[in-house]
């Protein structure tokens, strides 16, 4: 049995809507499967077309979750840390802006802010219902910034080939740029609309949940708070097992069926085992419908692994069309046709229909094609880079019990892997040198304030999450049910009592943090 079923791998169908990155090697497969990608979703809209920096971008009506914004550009700086020549060069860095509902600077009211993700900013904005329905009450302004080398955001003129060329020119793409890249953009915009008083609190969720609780803590002049959602910030260095993300995989679809659990478990070996005989491998194409063009028995596992890691990952207790179409409770769904007996003993069978809960809940594909590579929120590039220098995310340890194959974590895979491609080394220490992570409790409970950690247990990043309050105003939210950063999607009627519940309290929180800046604003004044 191949032990690379560590294997959040990498059909990244992550494309939180598509993000079909498909590997082509299996040390690629590994690198990727460390991404913590995230944004959340009730809608999936097609990018608009290239909009002058100042157009109104309406992207759909209140009933079906429309948000508005504008489009703008500022010049960032190429280097914030150093001060040779090439550090000087700048490069533009789209920001989108939406004022509906803002008060002004008059009255210093508040503005919220995204901390863009690895992908196109349109598109978190797109799904950050949260942030636009809370917008109001607060009558705050909204700002999405867009993280260096993705969507419009490219140094070197925009030039990707350039960009994305070597590591000498990827070297700029790191988090400590980006937060400063979001710092300088803040303070620029605040300055520009006069509202040097005016409050920011900032949201992400997953990577940019990571960034915008580094934020606060590297920045406490810029943000009053942060709500940082699904962001493992603890998942480095082995501070998190790395049994542990996919041991929550495995415990969300145990939960729901003993047998889904043990078919799924035997099923790799039976799929060895048939690839092994003559003809095995056209058995499994015809058996998993996969396209004419390419079939392997490596690619087919990591198919089928990405449909159960994202499926337990995106666990949302509503319909979605977040990263693929999917039905409300899809780990359940997936088990149901598992253990459907209409199927009898064929394994393959149940396998095929549990998949296409995932790949084809709207019944529209034929065939599944394990070698598209497609990328259309742009990002493969970048992430790749990240993956082997900073973000050390580690996530494939698989116990005897794991729903994959037994396996260990392999850092010698990433090693090789970054080496070739980019002849470079990764440093899995730097991020909790960095931001902090070791003893974070007791580190952040001296220092630090004003930051809401969300998890959702069904959510196998939540396993490297801030699962305990660790001050009174640094304190962790932690839903039984959630998954990946549920609490900022957009809102709908079906959402159950404990969902609403998550967001009140957020809403709560922020209200108070605004409160006593406020008080404090009035004692100096």
């Amino acid at each position: 049995m191949r032990e690379k079923m560590g294997m959040n791998w990498v059909v990244l169908l992550y494309s939180y809507a598509v993000l079909a990155l498909l590997f082509t090697k299996a040390a690629e497969a590994k690198i990727m499967t460390t991404t913590p990608h995230g944004f959340p979703s009730s809608i999936i809209i097609q990018p608009a077309a290239e909009q002058q920096h100042d157009q109104q971008l309406s992207l759909s009506d209140k009933e079906s979750n429309q948000i508005y914004y504008k489009e703008k550009f500022f010049t960032q700086i190429l280097d914030h840390f150093n001060y040779n020549p090439q550090s000087y060069h700048t490069f533009q860095q789209r920001y989108l802006i939406n004022d509906e509902y803002w008060g002004g600077p008059t009255t210093n009211s508040p503005i919220f802010v995204y901390t863009g993700n690895e992908g196109r900013i349109d598109w978190f904005a797109q799904n950050t219902g949260f942030m636009f329905e809370t917008a109001p009450r607060f009558n705050a302004l909204l700002v999405f910034i867009e993280h260096r080398y993705y969507g419009k955001s490219v140094p070197f003129g925009g030039n990707k080939e350039t960009a994305y060329a070597n590591s000498s020119t990827l070297g700029y793409l790191s988090s400590a740029q980006a937060l400063a890249d979001y710092a300088a953009v803040i303070l620029d915009l605040k300055n520009n609309l006069t509202a040097a008083d005016s409050p920011v609190v900032v949201f992400g969720g997953s990577y940019g949940g990571m960034l915008a609780a580094w934020l606060r803590l590297k920045y406490p002049h810029v943000a009053i708070g942060a709500l940082a959602s699904s962001a493992p910030i603890l998942n480095f260095d082995n501070i998190t097992s790395s049994f542990t993300f996919n041991n929550i995989i495995t415990q969300d679809f145990r939960s729901e069926s003993e047998n889904c659990y043990k078919v799924i478990k035997r099923s790799w070996q039976e799929i060895e085992e048939t690839a092994a005989k003559p003809g095995g491998l056209e058995i499994l194409r015809k058996s998993f419908k996969i396209c004419k063009n390419y079939m392997s028995t490596d690619y087919l596992e990591g198919w089928l692994g990405t449909a159960y890691t994202y499926t337990a990952m995106t666990d949302y207790p509503t319909p979605t069309n977040f990263l693929n179409p999917m039905p409300a409770y899809p780990v359940k769904q997936m088990c149901k046709a598992i253990d459907d007996p209409k199927s009898g003993n064929n394994t393959f069978e149940k396998l095929y229909a549990a998949a296409s809960i995932y790949y084809n809940y709207t019944g529209n594909a034929k065939c599944f094609n394990l070698i598209d590579r497609s990328d259309p929120h742009g990002i493969r590039p970048g992430w790749n880079w990240q993956a082997c220098t900073e973000m050390i995310l580690l996530t494939d340890g698989n116990t005897e019990d794991s729903i994959f194959p037994a396996s260990n974590y392999s850092y010698n895979d990433r090693l090789q892997y970054c080496k070739s491609n980019y002849d470079i080394d990764p440093r899995p220490t730097w991020i909790p040198t960095e931001f902090g992570a070791r003893h974070i409790h007791r580190v952040l409970k001296r220092f630090g304030s004003n930051i809401i950690f969300f998890n959702g247990l069904r959510d196998p990043w939540s396993g490297g999450g801030v699962l305990k309050d660790i001050s009174k105003s640094v304190v962790a939210i932690v839903a039984k049910e959630g998954a990946h950063h549920v609490d900022l999607r957009f809102s709908t009627r079906e959402d159950p009592e404990w969902l609403r519940e998550v967001r009140k309290r957020e809403v709560h929180i922020i209200s108070n943090w605004l409160s006593q800046y406020y008080h404090t604003l009035a004692d100096f004044s």
